[in-house]
C-alpha cells in the first residue's frame, strides 16, 4: 500500500510552552481477536515493535495451525504503524488483501492465515505537573526545572520510546540514559554506550554494525557491532551530532527496519534495541545547515528532553553535593562509611554563586577535591579550589565588582581577617540577590538556598536586609 495509507503517529510527544514541558501525548495500539479456546483477547501496546505468531516468545501468541511461528510484526514508526509479513505460510491480509507490508489505519481488519484481528489506535493526553520527588534513580534535583524533567522521565521510562537528550557537556545526559534503561522493561538486558565523537570516523561503521572477516584491511576475524551487542536492551549514542553524513542513512535504516548488515556482508541481522541519543549541539540548526539528515532527526526526536545547566538550578547544588558524598567511592573510610558527611553553609553559598561551565561533572570534581582537603566531617570554604573562590570574589559570577575586593580592610590584614571579610561581603551580596529572586519571601529563599529558615532569618537581620523580607509564619517583619 502507498504512502497515502500512512497515519501519522508517534509513540510519545512532549508539548512545550516558553521552553517548559506542559503536556505529554502517548500513542498506543490495541489488537483484539476471538480465540476459540480463551474467548475474546485484547492486547494494548505502547512499544515500537510487536510480534505475532504461534511461537511462545511472540508478543501476541496465536495458537492456530494456520498461523506461522513467526508470522508478522507491527512496527510503530514516526509516520504510523507498519505491518510486515515475516514469510508466513498462509500470509498476512489487510482488509482481505494479502500484503508483504502495509501501513495500518485505526479500525483495520487483519487476517493471519485465517484468524481475524481488529487493529485500532488511541491516544492518552497527560498534563505534566512537576514531579513531587527530588530524584529519579541516580538523577538528583529539587528545582522546578529538574522536577519537570522527572515528570517526563517517569512516564516514558517503561516504554520503548526513542529519546534525544539535549544539554551542555557535563549536564548528566549519560546518567539520565542509564536511569531510563534501569527503569524500563529492558533493565535486565545490556546497556551499551557509544560516543560518536570519540572514535575515528572510518571505524564508526564497523563499531556500530560489525564486520565480516576480510572485509577490510585489519579485519582478521568476524566481529559483532554494538547494535548486536545491545540486542534486547538499550543503545546510547552520545554526541549523535558528530555522526558523519555518510553513516546517517545506515543508522536511519537500522532504526526503521530493525535490522543491520555487517560491513562486508549482505545478510540482514534482526536487532531489537531501544535508542537513546544525546547531543550538545542544536540538531535543528544542524538540519537547516545540511549537516544532519532531516528524516533521521525526526526519527530520533520522538521525545526530546533538554537538561538544564547547573547554573540554571543553583538550589540543587547542596543536594547534589550530599548525594556525591553519600555515593561516591572517593568518600569511603575504612569502615565503608562516608568520612565527609556534609557541607557548611558558607561553602554551600560559594558553590551556589559559581557559574559552573563544566556543569554537574565539574561539581563532582570539586567535591572530590574538597573531600581530600577536608579535616572534619564537612566541607568548609578553605577546602574549595582557589579558582572557584577567586571567581566568586571577583564578582564575575554573581557578585558586584569593585576596585577593592574588601573596602576598609587593612592592607596588612591576616588570612583569618581577610577570610571573614570575604564571607561577610559574600553573604550580603548573595542574600540580597536571593531575596530579590524569591520576592522577599524567607520561606521560599530558605528552600531555594537549602538553608534552615531560622538560620537564614538570622543572616538577613545580621546584614540589615530584614526590611525587605517577609516571613508568613511571623506576624510582623522578619
Amino acid at each position: 500500500m502507498g504512502s497515502d495509507d500512512k497515519e501519522t503517529a508517534v509513540t510519545a510527544k512532549v508539548d512545550y510552552r516558553d521552553g517548559r514541558p506542559t503536556t505529554l501525548h502517548l500513542h498506543k495500539m490495541k489488537l483484539v481477536f476471538d480465540d476459540p479456546r480463551e474467548g475474546t483477547r485484547e492486547y494494548i501496546f505502547d512499544q515500537e515493535t510487536v510480534t505475532l505468531g504461534s511461537a511462545p516468545d511472540n508478543d501476541v501468541v496465536i495458537r492456530d495451525s494456520r498461523v506461522s511461528r513467526e508470522h508478522c510484526r507491527i512496527i510503530h514508526e514516526p509516520y504510523g504503524y507498519l505491518v510486515q509479513d515475516l514469510g508466513s505460510t498462509n500470509g498476512t491480509l489487510v482488509n482481505r488483501v494479502r500484503v508483504r507490508e502495509a501501513y495500518l489505519k485505526s479500525g483495520t481488519a487483519l487476517t493471519l492465515g485465517g484468524v481475524d484481528l481488529r487493529f485500532s489506535t488511541f491516544g492518552e493526553r497527560v498534563e505534566l505537573a512537576p514531579s513531587t520527588r527530588d530524584s529519579f534513580g541516580a538523577v538528583v534535583g529539587r528545582s522546578r526545572r529538574m522536577r519537570e524533567v522527572f515528570a517526563i522521565l517517569e512516564r516514558i521510562a517503561p516504554t520503548n520510546t526513542t529519546v534525544v537528550l539535549e544539554g551542555e557537556t557535563g549536564s548528566g545526559k549519560e546518567v539520565v540514559a542509564r536511569t531510563l534503561h534501569a527503569r524500563s522493561r529492558r533493565a535486565r538486558e545490556p546497556f551499551v554506550v557509544f560516543d560518536c565523537g570519540a572514535v575515528p570516523k572510518d571505524l564508526i561503521e564497523s563499531e556500530l554494525f560489525g564486520h565480516e572477516r576480510g572485509s577490510f584491511t585489519g579485519a582478521v576475524q568476524t566481529r559483532q557491532g554494538l547494535f548486536e551487542v545491545a540486542h534486547g536492551g538499550t543503545l546510547f549514542l552520545d554526541e549523535i551530532g558528530e555522526l558523519t553524513p555518510e553513516l546517517q542513512p545506515r543508522l536511519l535504516r537500522a532504526l526503521e527496519h530493525r535490522e543491520i548488515r555487517r560491513v562486508g556482508s549482505n545478510r540482514p541481522i534482526p536487532v531489537d534495541v531501544r535508542m537513546i541519543a544525546a547531543t550538545n549541539r542544536d540538531l535543528e540548526a544542524e538540519v537547516r545547515a545540511g549537516r544532519f539528515r532531516e528524516d533521521l532527526y525526526f526519527r530520533l526526536s520522538v521525545v526530546r528532553i533538554r537538561l538544564p545547566q547547573l547554573r540554571e538550578r543553583p538550589e540543587d547544588i547542596p543536594l547534589l553535593t550530599r548525594h556525591f558524598l553519600r555515593q561516591a567511592p572517593f568518600n569511603r573510610g575504612h569502615d565503608g562509611e562516608p568520612h565527609v558527611k556534609g557541607l557548611s553553609d558558607d561553602a554551600a553559598a560559594v558553590l551556589m554563586a559559581y557559574h559552573w561551565p563544566g556543569n554537574v561533572r565539574e561539581l563532582l570534581n570539586v567535591v572530590e577535591r574538597a573531600t581530600s582537603f577536608a579535616d572534619g566531617d564537612q566541607i568548609e570554604i578553605g577546602d574549595l579550589p582557589p579558582h572557584l573562590l577567586a571567581a566568586t570574589r571577583r564578582g564575575t559570577h554573581g557578585l558586584d565588582e569593585s576596585t577593592e575586593p574588601f573596602p576598609g580592610l587593612p592592607s596588612n590584614a591576616g588570612f583569618k581577617q581577610a577570610k571573614e571579610a570575604w564571607i561577610e561581603r559574600f553573604e550580603r551580596e548573595y542574600l540580597s540577590s536571593l531575596l530579590s529572586r524569591c520576592g522577599g519571601s524567607l520561606s521560599a529563599a530558605a528552600r531555594a538556598a537549602d538553608l534552615d529558615r531560622k538560620h537564614l532569618r538570622k543572616l538577613v537581620r545580621k546584614h540589615g536586609l530584614a526590611a525587605g523580607a517577609v516571613d508568613p509564619d511571623e506576624p510582623g517583619p522578619a
